[in-house]
């Protein structure tokens, strides 16, 4: 196998460091990818600056990320969707952020050669956290995503839609078939009307609860997925969105379920069922197939799914990751923060 190098994480707040890593073959249900682009997660930089305060069940030294796309090397012997040297994305859970990756075979996605590798990046963590919101049978249950979804004549609100979670939410929630609603800043409206919102709520209007209620009023809703942009989630401001969309959530008729992808610890309205969402989940039940085998592929080819938020490009190679985290800390908006390998 090939020598290979890797972003290692040596204790809790020491920066990455590049050195070497064992490069294995691929198990008969895997394959082996050349990295060629990665993108950043809040989760990555929180996982270096709190460590096993935050993530008890981490062990030094060890390798981060969760995007990636890349070139197929080898292939497992029960993997047949993909040949090697084909392009693809991966959710390569938490073992990115290295020259080679190993991906299972119900994560990774074809790409087309009209997708670039930072673009296809951007997709699989956002892409999986919303899958389980949406899909998982102990949240939001919805039907399946299909390019020719049947109308389910419910409404599903996503709050900050123009986030990377948002925009993958807002696609997958049109894909199960139900009318999307949004919230995000104005200037963001273009974006999330693109990827399939039908209505879109200034989340920083005095009126936002009210406004959306009134929409609400005469429709049945398929459940909320609840993100805060990064900012809001540092200054305690994720909070006051998350009591804002539960109170739309008590008073709509329909499935009163909040998934959220930041913990909630605040009071949950009566009659409404609040839980956060683990995006790697989907790696151990029928979800990851669902979404990686069987809709993404064919969403992509169609033109029915689109990479977004678009990559921001802060730097090439293993040691522009620490940069980018950095980057991405300082906070971004309607993009997502990627590094080419």
């Amino acid at each position: 196998m090939p020598s290979s190098q890797a972003a290692w994480l040596t204790a809790k707040g020491a920066p990455l460091t590049i050195g070497p890593t064992t490069v294995s073959d691929p198990t008969p249900n895997q394959i082996l990818i050349k990295s060629r682009a990665v993108a950043i997660n809040p989760v990555d930089w929180a996982m270096q600056a709190m460590g096993q305060d935050l993530f008890p069940w981490l062990k030094f030294p060890c390798t981060l990320g969760n995007d990636v796309a890349g070139e197929v090397i080898s292939v497992g012997s029960n993997v047949t969707r993909v040949k090697v040297g084909d392009r693809v994305l991966g959710f390569a859970e938490r073992a990115a952020f290295q020259e080679h990756a190993i991906l299972a075979g119900n994560l990774f996605s074809p790409i087309s050669n009209n997708m670039s590798f930072e673009e296809a990046s951007v997709i699989p963590l956002c892409l999986s956290t919303s899958a389980c919101a949406l899909f998982q049978k102990d949240h939001l249950a919805l039907p399946h995503p299909s390019v020719k979804p049947k109308p389910l004549g419910k409404t599903l609100l996503v709050w900050s839609g123009a986030s990377s979670v948002g925009c993958n939410a807002i696609q997958l929630g049109v894909a199960a078939g139900c009318d999307v609603i949004t919230t995000c800043s104005p200037k963001n409206y273009e974006l999330v009307k693109k990827l399939g919102a039908s209505q879109t709520f200034d989340y920083s209007s005095d009126t936002v609860v009210s406004d959306i209620l009134a929409y609400l009023e005469d429709k049945t809703i398929a459940g909320a997925v609840g993100v805060s942009n990064l900012n809001a989630w540092r200054a305690g401001h994720g909070v006051i969105a998350d009591n804002m969309l539960l109170e739309i959530v008590s008073k709509a008729k329909g499935n009163k379920f909040v998934a959220t992808a930041q913990p909630y610890k605040g009071q949950v309205p009566e009659g409404v069922e609040c839980k956060f969402i683990l995006g790697s989940a989907l790696a151990t039940n029928e979800v990851g197939a669902v979404i990686y085998a069987d809709y993404l592929p064919k969403a992509l080819a169609e033109g029915k799914f689109i990479a977004a938020p678009e990559p921001l490009v802060v730097g090439k190679g293993l040691e522009s990751i620490q940069k980018a985290f950095e980057v991405q800390m300082k906070g971004v908006s309607a993009k997502k923060v990627v590094v080419s390998l």
